[in-house]
């Protein structure tokens, strides 16, 4: 059996190439048991998988693993501590959604892959029926992310257009926008009617929504604090808010 023990191999230069957004035109890294378990039950197109000898049994079934060294193993994780076990899965590209009907976040320009990551699995948690992200929010296929995301981009669909194509479809499908804001005509989340389809809009961990979404949304929403804090961070505003409204 042979073991890759050196980093200038170009299957392993070529995956470590993944851990640049530029390089994730159709295929991106996971790390992990439980992401490589959940890439199988999703019956994800897996290109190659990257593992410790020592798991050689638990990999019997899978023909493309190469085997490498801890030293590479640790080159293509991200994590301090690797599970023992990198993979290279093919991306699945969705369709523009159906905007008629459902419940959809939206992340407006939400820079932290932290956030983003939590926010998705939080809309999977909730029930929600896909999470649209735009063209300048953290990268939904980061490393980061991915393992924010705990394999819920597995069980619902993730979309990334650019703000104003989410506007002109939101509108064209007439589906209601709730935006969350601070301003003076924002409403408390507790007082909103119970709605069966709706976007919620999450914005900018620093500036919130733009004034342009703010200006195209149904209604604006916020969530009353009690205390002196400022304001909630936006991952676990989001939650609040679509468990609520789920």
């Amino acid at each position: 059996m042979t073991i890759i023990t050196s980093k200038t191999n170009s299957v392993v230069k070529n995956a470590k190439k993944l851990h640049q957004k530029k390089y994730r035109k159709t295929s991106y890294l996971i790390e992990g048991w439980h992401l490589f378990e959940e890439a199988v039950q999703a019956k994800a197109q897996i290109e190659k998988i990257f593992a410790l000898e020592i798991f050689r049994d638990k990999l019997a079934a899978f023909p493309q693993t190469v085997w490498v060294s801890e030293e590479i193993l640790r080159d293509l994780a991200d994590s301090q501590t690797p599970q023992g076990i990198v993979a290279i899965v093919q991306k699945k590209e969705e369709k523009l959604p159906d905007l008629t009907q459902g419940k959809y976040l939206f992340l407006e320009d939400v820079q932290d892959p932290g956030n983003v990551g939590t926010m998705i699995r939080t809309a999977d948690a909730a029930g929600f029926t896909g999470v649209i992200v735009s063209s300048k929010s953290a990268d939904t296929y980061g490393l980061k992310t991915l393992r924010s995301m705990q394999g819920s981009h597995f069980h619902l669909p993730i979309y990334r257009m650019s703000m104003e194509a989410f506007l002109k479809n939101a509108k064209q499908a007439a589906l209601p926008i709730l935006a969350t804001t601070l301003a003076k005509k924002s409403q408390d989340y507790r007082a909103l009617p119970r709605l069966d389809n709706f976007v919620l809009v999450m914005g900018n961990e620093g500036q919130g929504v733009s004034p342009l979404m703010a200006e195209n949304a149904d209604q604006l929403v916020h969530i009353t604090m009690k205390g002196q804090a400022e304001s909630l961070n936006v991952a676990i505003a989001a939650g609040i808010l679509m468990f609520y409204l789920s």
